[in-house]
């Protein structure tokens, strides 16, 4: 395997700048330190980031190699899988519907979706909008039954896996993280709009807030079609990393197929917070009654509807989610205050103390004024 070196791209230097400049120069300066240290350190082939200021303007960095086969350069704000960070737009489309009145967040589930959410301890009748939304449902992660020999499913299936297992708790009386819930989410929307989830995210989303390089990979499409690193997964600790970047993303749906760049997610997290994607009152119902999520986002982490809130080491709090693929570990959000910065790894983190260095990149980044 070919030796991973820190590739330093985009450093400023702050001679001859004005203030202001200079301040600049430090804040983006420490991204690219982040990222250098991240490959180093951790053994991550590539790691890319984009840091938004207030005014909108956007920086993005590299470090690493693109392909540990080729030598190729990392492709400056290159596409990734950004796996559940695609729960928050599904998370906005549901709210979108809330707020044309298509959808009640405190209506049962089987409004929508009638009889189909049934099995041991599980009961739509009794699972609420607002639970799908908030990971409070109770309902058994499909993902865990996979297996390893994942192929492709259509969303049925995956709902099916699910319902197969019995209820984690009652809905409402906990949290805890499941792709099914967003799973029902994407089959809800495509019952109330008669209309694919895939059609709706890009028209409702993509379309109208301007994201070039998003998109909902067509059913079967395992590839990715812009300039992108490769993606890498280890077997174990120890395993030489293999290339699993086309990978068929039907197994994740509604829940983690999205594909997208660290710029368009910060144009996304800061129009969220900030725009008009959202009614103020759905807006405020995604950002309030947040309930803790720290066993799965980390120290102080909460979840909204399909949002996390994470402290800031400055004093504050930002917004966003965060995803894991298999290839690709992507971290990041933005703050009210319009500051945004998103990082991504080309291999997917099964080590919590990485994904917390990756986790502080992002804190940094924001945190520098």
């Amino acid at each position: 395997m070919p030796a991973v070196a820190a590739v330093a791209v985009g450093v400023l230097t702050t001679s001859a700048m004005t203030p202001s400049a200079a301040s600049a120069a430090i804040r983006h300066d420490t991204a690219q330190q982040g990222l250098n240290a991240l490959v180093a350190e951790e053994g991550i082939p590539a790691a890319l980031a984009s840091v938004q200021s207030r005014d909108g303007r956007n920086r993005t960095y590299t470090a690493g190699v693109g392909d540990l086969a080729t030598g190729a350069a990392v492709p400056r704000d290159g596409q990734v899988r950004v796996g559940s960070n695609t729960k928050t737009f599904t998370a906005v489309v549901v709210l979108q519907l809330v707020g044309e009145g298509k959808i009640s967040l405190d209506a049962p589930i089987d409004t929508y979706l009638p009889g189909v959410v049934r099995g041991d301890g599980i009961d739509g009748r009794r699972i609420k909008v607002r639970h799908l939304l908030q990971q409070t449902s109770g309902l058994p992660n499909y993902s865990n039954y996979l297996g390893e020999d994942v192929q492709h499913f259509e969303p049925r299936q995956l709902l099916d896996i699910a319902l197969q297992h019995k209820a984690e708790f009652d809905p409402g009386t906990r949290w805890k993280y499941s792709n099914t819930n967003y799973v029902l989410a994407g089959l809800m929307v495509e019952k109330v709009t008669h209309r694919s989830l895939a059609q709706q995210i890009d028209q409702r989303i993509i379309q109208k807030i301007g994201l070039r390089h998003t998109y909902f990979p067509a059913p079967g499409d395992a590839t990715i079609r812009e300039p992108h690193p490769t993606g890498y997964y280890r077997d174990s600790p120890d395993a030489p990393p293999r290339d699993v970047t086309e990978l068929d993303p039907s197994w994740a749906w509604a829940a983690g197929a999205m594909i997208s760049t660290n710029s368009d997610l910060d144009r996304f997290f800061s129009e969220l917070l900030t725009g008009d994607l959202l009614k103020p009152a759905q807006r405020a119902e995604m950002r309030t009654g947040t309930v803790p999520a720290e066993e799965t986002f980390g120290p102080g982490a909460r979840y909204g509807l399909g949002l996390v809130s994470k402290p800031l080491s400055c004093g504050g709090l930002y917004w966003g989610h965060g995803g894991s693929y298999p290839g690709y570990e992507t971290r990041g959000g933005a703050t009210v205050g319009g500051r945004a910065a998103n990082v991504a790894v080309s291999l997917q983190l099964s080590d919590e103390a990485t994904r917390g260095r990756v986790d502080r990149v992002v804190d940094a980044a924001l945190c520098r004024r």
